[in-house]
Formats: structure tokens, C-alpha cells, sequence
């Protein structure tokens, strides 16, 4: 092998390398929802994902999430709490409110219709 294909073959394992520590390792730090009278609020940017994508929240307390959508692409135009039996249309440049109570502790993801945008609340 010439110096050139090592000098490839070597920056092509770092991207792979790269690759597996952001998409599977990598732990990301949630955001404690702010507490507005009896309610958990938060406020999430959807472009490209969902900004903050882990959101902790406290049991038996209402959760407001509050949708912002700065794109048009197609598959961040819905957002689906499975776990909840909710989901909600977000309109590009737009806030859509979403509203749930969890009762139980725990870690329940949402995502859009397409399932490449991923986001997870814990409940603790």
C-alpha cells in the first residue's frame, strides 16, 4: 500500500470511529424542565433534530413542551410520544404546544413520523 492509501484508510476509520462515538456513545446532558406555577415548561428548536433532545422532568407534574419548527423539511413536520398515545403536527416557523402528565419515572423517547429525529424525556 502506497502512502496515500494508508494516509485514507486511516482517516476513513476515524470517521467511522467518530461516527459511533456521537450516534452511540455519546451521553448527552439533559435539560431540567423550568417550573412555571404547577407546570414543567420547555422550549425545543426543531431544525435538523431536536434542541434540547433529553429533557428531565419531575412525575405527576403537567409537562409543556413547546415545539418550534425553523425548517420545512418533510420529516420533521410531526412529533410522536409513542409511550403517551400523542402526537402533534408542527407547521414550519411556528409553536405547537404539547401537553402531558407522566406518572411513572422513567425514560420515554419521542421522535418524528420518520424516525431519523430523536429525543428523550426522563422522568424522574
Amino acid at each position: 500500500m502506497s502512502g496515500i492509501q494508508w494516509l485514507v484508510n486511516i482517516a476513513g476509520l476515524g470517521v467511522i470511529v467518530w461516527i459511533v462515538w456521537y450516534f452511540w456513545l455519546y451521553e448527552r446532558k439533559g435539560v431540567v424542565a423550568a417550573e412555571a406555577g404547577d407546570v414543567q415548561e420547555v422550549r425545543i428548536r426543531v431544525k435538523g433534530g431536536y434542541d434540547p433532545d433529553v429533557i428531565v422532568v419531575k412525575a405527576g407534574k403537567p409537562v409543556r413542551l413547546h415545539f418550534y419548527r425553523e425548517e420545512e423539511v418533510s420529516c420533521s413536520e410531526m412529533v410522536i410520544f409513542e409511550d403517551f398515545n400523542q402526537s402533534a403536527h408542527l407547521p414550519p416557523f411556528q409553536e405547537t404546544v404539547v401537553e402531558l402528565t407522566p406518572q411513572e419515572p422513567g425514560e420515554y423517547g419521542f421522535q418524528c413520523q420518520m424516525g431519523m429525529l430523536r429525543g428523550k424525556l426522563v422522568v424522574e
